[in-house]
């Protein structure tokens, strides 16, 4: 179908921040007690979903508002300096061509986000639903489709992450599997994604051809 709402996670979905989420994690293990690990284990962990994780690194649960508090502080120091992945820029610019509708719902801060995609990309957003809990994108996705006055079944989330799946599919939304961030391919499908898509491009070309074909 033709989606009318397009709405990305954003680290790991449209920017490239793995790399230093890697190194600020070990950091606030050392500073919150729980356990660094190493590049071999870090990649192991990308086909376990979030709360496999936290208890494969002992992470306190009572300390994870504080944890996460420390890395959107963090993040926030660096957001000017992080990469988008290529063919980003072209796809948030082609997608409103193509008639869908742009927003963003992620776990980091609005100011992270916009300081990252910087001021011309960060103006084709619509609607920003950030600062989610660790669990609780949900109800920030709920909140845009509200906003955006826009129909669950006309909407798609796009993310990395088997919670970002879990979420859309709590809220009635197909979601977009993008293979090239934090989850692998194969812990990504096993989700069930509506679509799943292996770079922007792919995604950018499923758009335009939608837009191309007649409403039914």
């Amino acid at each position: 179908m033709r989606y009318r709402l397009v709405i990305f996670d954003f680290d790991g979905t449209l920017a490239d921040s793995f790399p230093w989420f890697t190194g600020a994690l070990n950091e606030a293990a050392r500073r919150f007690g729980f356990r660094v690990i190493d590049a071999e284990e870090g990649e192991a962990l990308r086909a376990l979903g979030a709360r496999e994780i936290m208890r494969r690194l002992d992470v306190p649960g009572w300390k994870l508002p504080w944890i996460i508090r420390h890395l959107r502080r963090e993040k926030q120091a660096v957001a000017g300096t992080l990469p988008l992945f290529p063919g980003v820029p072209e796809l948030l610019a082609a997608l409103p061509a193509a008639g869908a509708r742009l927003a963003i719902v992620s776990s980091d801060s609005e100011v992270s986000i916009r300081a990252t995609l910087g001021p011309g990309l960060a103006g084709l957003i619509g609607h920003y639903g950030t600062r989610a809990s660790l669990f609780g994108k949900p109800r920030k996705l709920r909140a845009v489709l509200r906003q955006t006055g826009t129909p669950a079944r006309e909407a798609i989330y796009m993310g990395d992450e088997r919670r970002d799946a879990e979420a859309a599919q709590a809220v009635g939304m197909d979601f977009g599997a993008v293979a090239w961030g934090y989850a692998t391919r194969a812990a990504l499908a096993g989700t069930r994604p509506a679509l799943i898509f292996d770079s922007p491009a792919e995604i950018m070309a499923r758009f335009t051809e939608a837009a191309a074909c007649p409403e039914p």
